[in-house]
């Protein structure tokens, strides 16, 4: 017979002893009836018994048996009510009491069911995934032994989790983290500006750093980020290459604080869109196929080169368009210049990673219709990017970074001057 069809028979005669035969079958009848729910009632069900035969189990073991006592002086005192968190849901359950030379011993397996924060982490996480807080009550099974799903008591259970979030985000250490790009960009929320961070270390996971709060994307306000970070202990320097969207104020605080020459990488989809809207639409599909064609060159000779006739072309049709391609040239092209292979370079020459955590942003907190407070906005942006980070992949061709680090010291040695 097969293990697991052995581990069946043993949880069908298991529920037979709980409920015995005739009652469990009414009980299956109910679940065909009544479907999920049903089942889910059921199942919370058990879950409180599982509850309370812990806490006996924990007595049992501290007190022994009632024919052989294992410590002098320590006895079984009978049950009072209480409740436990368990499924999402504050239950109702009897729990074991016990009595020793000094008073009552408090069972660890109680204290532990009570303790509100994970209970919180699961609303949050709820939460996260859609679910409106005034409507919590409406994603909970229905039991009898259910209380404390009410819209304000979930709403103070998530206020609870997302300081804690915002805490955990603001307070923990970057020293550990070995970081060779980073993504900077501006999310809009309530009226206020976030300027955000997002690194890739050497193995290619994603990790936001963190963020800033102005009331526009300026310069103090993306320098006041950096210290920050530095601040946590984030090794930044004139190495590490930074991805932007091409935003004045982050661009100026970059090389006030990492000089003129440090690497910056401009997204290549704001600039093809810059151009675009300066050309009359008849002229906008050729204009990025030339544009992303130059792109795909794995030259930096043959990528600026077409990039040069394209600005010719520009020139034709419209000044402004040509203006634009021009003056983020360079900048279009550092990682052609440091002779990335294309499978990484098209990871790094967009700001699309950042954008995409930004969508997560705004799918997480579509249920808040308005921001009361500053505190509020970063407690939630702080729970949103925690959030993000459980779910991040390696980024596509991390298994060329090796190469690209290499790339950027002798980039580095080249620079530097000839002794005479």
């Amino acid at each position: 017979m097969r293990v697991n069809t052995k581990k069946r028979k043993k949880a069908r005669q298991g529920f037979e002893q709980v409920y015995g035969v005739q009652e469990l079958s009414a009980r299956m009848f109910h679940v065909l009836q009544a479907g999920k729910q049903g089942l889910d009632a059921l199942h919370m069900e058990l879950g409180t018994m599982l509850c309370e035969t812990i806490m006996d189990l924990e007595r049992e073991v501290l007190s022994g048996p009632d024919h052989a006592p294992s410590r002098p002086g320590t006895y079984k005192w009978a049950y009072q009510n209480g409740s436990v968190y368990c499924g999402g849901q504050k239950i109702r359950v009897r729990h074991p009491r016990l009595r020793g030379p000094d008073g009552e011993i408090h069972l660890s397996s109680y204290q532990t069911l009570k303790k509100p924060d994970a209970f919180s982490e699961e609303i949050l996480g709820k939460v996260l995934r859609g679910v409106s807080e005034r409507r919590y009550g409406e994603t909970v099974i229905d039991t009898a032994n259910a209380f404390g799903v009410s819209a304000s008591s979930i709403s103070n259970r998530i206020v609870e989790a997302t300081s804690q979030k915002l805490k955990e985000f603001k307070e923990r250490s970057l020293s550990e983290l070995r970081v060779f790009a980073v993504f900077i960009d501006t999310v809009h929320r309530g009226g206020d500006a976030f300027i955000v961070a997002l690194g890739i270390d050497h193995e290619g996971h994603k990790h936001p750093l963190g963020f800033w709060q102005g009331a526009t994307e300026n310069s103090d306000i993306c320098l006041e980020l950096f210290t920050d970070m530095q601040m946590r202990g984030l090794a930044l320097g004139k190495k590490t290459l930074w991805i932007t969207d091409g935003g004045s104020g982050i661009i100026k605080a970059l090389k006030e604080r990492f000089g003129k020459k440090l690497l910056h990488q401009r997204c290549t989809i704001h600039k093809d869109r810059n151009i675009q809207m300066h050309l009359p639409k008849r002229h906008r599909k050729m204009a990025h196929r030339r544009f992303m064609i130059a792109l795909e060159q794995n030259s930096y000779a043959d990528a600026k080169e077409m990039l040069l006739d394209f600005e010719k072309w520009l020139r034709s049709i419209n000044e402004s368009a040509a203006d634009s391609l021009n003056e983020a040239l360079e900048e279009i092209l550092t990682l052609h210049r440091l002779k990335v292979t294309a499978l990484l370079r098209k990871t790094l020459t967009s700001t699309n990673p950042i954008e995409n955590m930004f969508s997560t942003v705004r799918d997480c907190e579509i249920n808040i219709k308005r921001y009361r407070s500053s505190k509020m906005s970063q407690r939630w942006l702080a729970a949103v990017l925690l959030h993000c980070e459980k779910g991040f992949r390696r980024i596509k061709g991390y298994e060329e970074i090796a190469e690209l680090l290499e790339a950027i010291n002798q980039h580095f040695v080249d620079q530097m001057p000839v002794a005479a």
